[in-house]
């Protein structure tokens, strides 16, 4: 997944759904930590015409364009395109780094009623773009370190169609049909990759106390690749195939007071063979306003075409004594027995909603890992006149994760509403008595211990609306990063219903800071305060 080309025109988003824990009963593989989802408008409910752009210090100019119309009585539409322009990032030491970033978008999405019962969608994307990045990469011909600026140029396009049927009040069926291309080249690795995906649901009730969901999937994906020194797969193109299936059940256990879901995912893939994952789910009501929730899951990651085929020749240096001269490569290689990753999750929650402006909101969690990635060291080898000190991803480490979540919401008038999170995480780690990896430290002290966000939303006389965030970071030790603060602001105005302006301002406390880097001093960009200004029209 490269999450750089994933993009949607704000104004068309719904909402977006940010689940706690594991959601592989549903989602399957990789779906461990969290899912996110991301719900976009019907095209019923955005006809009409919306321009909106805007300009600023880091986005350098940024619009999109939509119209949406009817065809019929039963037949909705809409197109729309957008595009953005980014500025370069900044190196601790103030030098930009080159790293700006522009992109293009366009699609559509087509819906048609054929009846009561029957309704289809069709809709797709195309986009094109570059990223700028600086490299550092071996010289084949010279075996030397090289480091030179890069660009990034992506492209691609997906198509979605999808038919969704009522068969009774209590029952209905999705069939979905997904083809995607994405194509990604820069100095060290050219990468063409097409997936196919199929997917089919039903849920109906049975009885009174039975709400059952299950579903069908197969998924398949090619990819070609270019291959370099530096970056190279074996074999330089494969296609993988994935078969899955999964029942999910929420039973009303006392009406009204207490309820289970449990269910599980079963999938078969090319890295691993057979998966399943299930979860069961308690949700207890003992008062209208109280909610009482536990869960267990399990949940695995499976390898990825990098972990079983991929090679690094990270770094090479050359010792000219004793004669004759003597270069060493450093090379990261996948493992064919590499095998996934699994988790157990153990999780708890609390909901309180004392009065209609006020609700809090508590999360526990234990996780447990076992057959974590680590990176081994392996015996030296010579290898086309240069030695090699390699090492290979095994599965050699397990681990815990705890820690809590707490979120409440205040609406302090009707204009004003107030909302405070925090989170804390603990993670221990602990590698087989076998193995010569240093990977615990990395992953223990690189994720914040505790981070806090404060939010307000305020509606002002004469259509005018103040929005302000502030977060606090911890440090992240292994990284070498410090803790930091971040404040956010946005002044919208609507001077007529149709049309919306606002100027906002990012990370005003500092004119830099970083977020994100390593022990070892490599250079990393830093973020940048910046201000913009954005106007949207619907017509």
């Amino acid at each position: 997944m490269y999450w750089d080309i994933q993009d949607t025109l704000l104004e068309d988003i719904e909402r977006i759904e940010v689940i706690r824990g594991p959601g592989a009963t549903l989602w399957g593989a990789n779906a461990v930590n969290g899912v996110i989802n991301i719900i976009t408008k019907r095209a019923k409910e955005t006809q009409g015409v919306l321009v909106t752009a805007g300009t600023g210090t880091e986005e350098r100019g940024f619009g999109g364009v939509r119209y949406g119309a009817k065809i019929g009585d039963d037949t909705y539409y809409r197109i729309y395109a957008k595009g953005f322009d980014r500025d370069n990032s900044v190196f601790a030491s103030g030098k930009e780094a080159d790293d700006s970033w522009q992109a293009l978008r366009s699609g559509f999405r087509l819906e048609y009623k054929a009846s009561d019962r029957d309704s289809m969608t069709l809709q797709g994307d195309i986009y094109e773009g570059d990223a700028g990045q600086t490299l550092t990469s071996t010289d084949r011909a010279s075996l030397s370190m090289q480091t030179f600026e890069d660009t990034i140029d992506v492209g691609g396009g997906n198509v979605l169609a999808r038919w969704d049927h009522i068969f009774s009040d209590t029952s209905d069926m999705a069939l979905q049909l997904y083809y995607d291309r994405t194509e990604r080249e820069d100095a060290v690795l050219k990468e063409i990759r097409d997936t196919f995906d199929i997917d089919f649901q039903n849920s109906f009730k049975m009885g009174d106390r039975h709400e059952i969901v299950w579903g069908v999937g197969y998924r398949f994906t090619q990819d070609k690749i270019r291959n370099s020194f530096t970056t190279s797969f074996d074999p330089d193109s494969r296609g993988d195939n994935l078969f899955s299936a999964f029942v999910q059940d929420e039973i009303t256990l006392i009406e009204d007071r207490l309820r289970m879901v449990c269910g599980s995912k079963f999938e078969h893939n090319d890295y691993t063979g057979f998966e399943y994952q299930p979860s069961v789910r308690f949700l207890w009501t003992p008062k209208e306003d109280h909610r009482v929730w536990t869960a267990i899951s399990r949940a695995v990651r499976t390898p990825s075409r990098a972990n079983e085929d991929m090679r690094l020749n990270y770094v090479i240096y050359s010792v000219p004594f004793p004669p004759p001269p003597t270069t060493y490569v450093m090379s990261f290689s996948g493992n064919r027995d590499f095998e996934s990753e699994e988790l157990v999750a153990y999780e708890f929650g609390y909901r309180f909603l004392p009065t209609d402006h006020f609700s809090i909101d508590i999360a526990v969690f234990y996780n447990v890992y076992d057959n974590l990635q680590t990176n081994e060291s392996k015996d030296r080898f010579s290898e086309n006149g240069y030695l090699v000190i390699p090492s290979q991803v095994e599965n050699r480490m397990d681990g815990e994760t705890y820690g809590v979540e707490v979120t409440t919401n205040c609406d302090i008038t009707d204009r004003w509403n107030l909302t405070a999170s925090y989170s804390y995480l603990q993670i221990q780690l602990h590698l087989d008595a076998s193995s010569r990896s240093t990977t615990e430290d990395r992953y223990e002290d690189s994720s914040p211990h505790n981070q806090l966000c404060l939010k307000s939303e305020l509606n002002l006389p004469y259509n005018l609306e103040f929005d302000q965030l502030l977060y606090y970071v911890d440090n992240l030790s292994f990284q070498n990063t410090k803790n930091y603060f971040r404040f956010d602001v946005r002044l919208g105005w609507h001077p007529v219903e149709d049309i919306h302006v606002s100027i906002c301002g990012q990370n005003l406390l500092d004119n830099q800071h970083q977020e994100f880097g390593q022990s070892s001093g490599a250079n990393f960009t830093e973020v940048e305060r910046s201000v913009y200004g954005k106007i949207t029209w619907n017509f």
